[in-house]
């Protein structure tokens, strides 16, 4: 096996509709987990100009 790996990342900035998406989904994360710490979480929040949906599921 070799030891060589390409390391790649990416980066966006303020207000790409990517860092909109994470952040509603790390505020909803952290009230969801504030009502119930035991709550599991697999949701998915996308953005759109005018739109947003929250997609997944919470238990």
């Amino acid at each position: 096996m070799s030891n060589n790996f390409i390391f790649t990342s990416e980066s966006v900035s303020e207000g790409h509709p990517d860092k909109v998406a994470d952040q509603i989904s790390d505020a909803m994360l952290d009230a969801l987990l504030t009502q119930d710490p035991a709550s599991r979480v697999a949701v998915e929040t996308m953005v759109k100009t005018g739109m947003v949906i929250l997609a997944g599921e919470v238990t």
